[in-house]
Parts: C-alpha cells; structure tokens; sequence
C-alpha cells in the first residue's frame, strides 16, 4: 500500500470516526465507537500495520497524517464525552431529586436497654447521695477477688465449677498464675481501699461472670451494683439508711426493708436485706430478698491497709438483673438477654 492511498484512507476512516462519535447518545455507546476506530481490531490498527512496509520516504507523511488522526478523533471523543456525562448527571439529578418538603418516613427512637436503664437509676440513687462511681478491670486477679474479701483456699467459691479461671498462662500483679473473669464487682473495693484514704463512699457497677448454666434465674454474665462506705464511725445505721433510700427511689415510697443476720466472709456483722412487697393473705407484711450486705470485715479492711481500729466501713451487692425483674414482673432471666425487639420496645 502506498503511502497516498494509506493517507486517504486515514481520511475516510476519520470522517466515520467523528460522525459516528457524532452519533453517539450513551457513554457506553461513545466506548463502542472508541473501540471501533481505535482499538487493537481497528481500521486504525490495520494502517498502522503498513508502516513498515512503505517507502522510507513516505513514512513521514504517513506519521504525520496517523497523529493528525488521533489528535481529531481524541478531540472529539473527549468533547463528546463531557457533552454525554453532563447530559447523564442532569438525568440523575432529576431522578434522585429529592423533595424536601416530604415529610420523612417516621422511625420510632431507640432507648438503652432494660439493664442499662435499671443500672443508671440504681447508680444515681447513689451518686445522690454524695457518692462516686469507680470501675475496675473485669479480667481480675484472684487476690483481689478472694483473698482481698477474706475467702480462704478452700472455700467453693474458688473452684472452677463457680468461677472461670483463665488458662492463657498470663499471670496478675502479685506474679501469681491465677487470673479469673472477676465474679463480682467486689475487687474493685479492694482496689480503691489500697489507692484511696478514707473516708470512701463508692458505687460500682459493672458485668460479672460465673460458671453458671443458662436457665430462667441465672446467667453466665450478669450485671451487679456494689456500694462501699468506710470512714470513722461508720455504722449499721449508716447501712440501713442508705438500702432504705434505695429501696424507696426504685420500688416506690411506701416501701420498707429488714436486714436479717447471715454470714457472708467480708463483712461482720451480715446482713440479707428484704424489703416490703404488699401483704400476705393473713394480712402481714409479704417480704421479698434483694440483696446482701454488711460491715467490713476487718480483716478485708487490714489486707487493704485501712487501720480497722480507726475506720469502720459497710458494704453491699445487688444484682441489676433481679431489680429489673422485681420492677417489671418479669419471670425469665433470659428475656434480657435474648435480643428480642418485641421485647424491648416494651421498655
């Protein structure tokens, strides 16, 4: 081929391109054309091909018309290109238009979950009454969580069928290897009595684990709220005012509460707290357990380095999951935890 002959077909098959780009209405249309006239199978393609086989002399002329080609085509590629996309987003825009004077679809508001709404109230009765709140680490040291509370070696409470023991060989800041999922929120006591002088008045709320099985009153994790006062003078009184506050700011004004003895291993004297749910067909006070409590062992006070024979102290557990079934009549633990919406938007 010659190279005249090359150059007017470069010529013709120009024109085709731009009328064809021309014509083009869709983007995936202007690809197509693209495609056609300069790709690897094009026209364009079998031109450029015979190069090599003209005239030295005339392969100048037949470079210069192949970049006059690209350059024409290009340009109208590129012009039409920005002529579809324009035209392409002004149709989106009119498809997505959206009318702000709709009202939008009503999405009923979300709420804290029924533990959470009961552990706030149960923490604010108590920040009320001038207390702070205090937190600890839930992967806690076995010292804190038994030793700390005067609960010796052998007590039930520290074998593996209550309490979950990490075997992942880390070990605690005493460089003992026994490390648990803290079973109460108790250790966090310890804690503060160690880093803090009296007097101390603390709420602790927080999650809990034991070895338990799942069933219609416990779980694996439950949530517990724990108050500590330590400070000269310190009293049963003290105790009983403050559980009676608690009682009446989460199960109504009229309530009242007893404290019947029991033996719990940090406190001395202890005490189960009860408190007045209506009355029983003979007509007496019906009472219903809430929780335990108790004045500091003095031994627990000493492992902390608070001086017993100056500071006396009480402290106290509730489990947030039985305050919110005792306010809201509910039978089965595992309503809770289930995930139900139906459930929860009850609440």
């Amino acid at each position: 081929m010659s190279a005249s002959t090359a150059v007017a077909d470069l010529e013709d098959l120009q024109a085709r391109a731009v009328a064809a780009i021309d014509g083009a209405t869709t983007l995936d249309e202007l690809d197509e054309v693209r495609v056609a006239f300069t790709g690897r199978k094009s026209e364009l393609a079998d031109v450029q091909k015979t190069m090599g086989s003209i005239a030295p002399e005339d392969r100048k002329v037949l470079g210069k018309a192949l970049n006059a080609f690209k350059t024409e085509v290009e340009g109208a590629l590129d012009q039409r290109r920005a002529v579809l996309e324009a035209a392409a987003l002004e149709a989106r825009l009119v498809d997505e238009r959206i009318d702000l004077t709709v009202p939008p679809a009503a999405v009923p508001p979300g709420r804290p979950h029924l533990i959470t709404q009961t552990e706030q109230a149960m923490v604010d009765t108590f920040v009320a009454l001038g207390w702070r709140v205090a937190d600890g680490p839930e992967v806690e040291s076995a010292a804190y969580c038994f030793d700390a509370m005067n609960i010796p070696p052998d007590h039930p409470a520290r074998q593996d069928m209550d309490t979950i023991y990490l075997q992942d060989g880390r070990t605690d800041e005493f460089g003992l290897p026994e490390v648990v999922l803290r079973p109460h929120t108790s250790p966090v006591q310890a804690r503060v009595m160690r880093t803090q002088e009296p007097p101390i008045a603390i709420v602790i709320p927080g999650r809990t684990y034991r070895n338990d099985t799942v069933d219609a009153t416990h779980s694996p994790v439950f949530t517990q709220v724990e108050g500590l006062v330590v400070g000269e003078g310190i009293t049963m009184a003290h105790l009983h005012g403050s559980l009676l506050a608690f009682a009446r700011a989460m199960f109504g004004e009229d309530r009242e509460i007893r404290l019947r003895p029991s033996k719990f291993e940090f406190t001395e004297p202890s005490a189960e707290v009860d408190v007045s749910w209506g009355t029983n067909p003979d007509g007496t006070t019906r009472w219903l357990e809430i929780l335990g409590s108790g004045m500091v062992d003095p031994v627990v006070l000493s492992w902390c380095g608070v001086d017993p024979d100056r500071f006396t102290g009480f402290a106290f557990g509730i489990g947030v999951e039985r305050v919110a079934m005792l306010r809201h009549d509910l039978h089965d633990i595992r309503d809770l935890y289930e995930g139900d919406a139906r459930f929860s938007a009850v609440f």
